[in-house]
């Protein structure tokens, strides 16, 4: 039901048709991003705390400006630190226990990142660059233009 009424309700896009709009959600649906544009940037991060969250090898972090982006439905909030020293603060669906965004406040404040993989899309733009190499699994083979075994600057 929640999810019909959400279809329904205007979008911060209706009145932008050239805008491309696209939405990130949870499992359940209760917590969404919707989002206009493009993304500032899409990279793959295999650091050990992506690898944790997504129960994966690697991670797709997608990052937007906030005035790209609306959030519904209720987050929990988690603050973990990053294998950079920095503060990450997640945001996961308290019903299904999703990650749908987080935000990197002392690395790049101003930016919100969505998680590449919530938004279920085979047409999303591939990752242009992996981070955090040096966690990477020796199988993984991430066909990128720039590989770091950091953080970018």
């Amino acid at each position: 039901m929640a999810r019909q009424r959400f279809l329904k309700a205007r979008t911060m896009t209706d009145c932008m048709p050239s805008a491309r709009k696209r939405i990130a959600h949870c499992c359940c649906g209760a917590l969404r991003a919707e989002t206009i544009d493009e993304p500032i940037v899409v990279a793959a991060c295999s650091c050990q705390e992506c690898q944790r969250r997504t129960g994966s090898a690697f991670g797709i972090g997608t990052f937007w400006s906030p005035d790209k982006v609306k959030i519904e439905g209720n987050a929990t909030r988690f603050v973990r630190t990053a294998d950079s020293g920095g503060r990450v603060v997640s945001y996961f669906c308290p019903q299904c226990g999703s990650t749908v965004y987080w935000e990197i406040p002392d690395l790049r404040p101003g930016w919100l990142a969505i998680a590449g993989g919530a938004f279920g899309h085979p047409d999303f733009p591939p990752p242009t660059m992996s981070i955090w190499e040096r966690f990477k699994h020796e199988w993984v083979s991430i066909p990128v233009s720039q590989h770091l075994n950091g953080q970018p600057d």
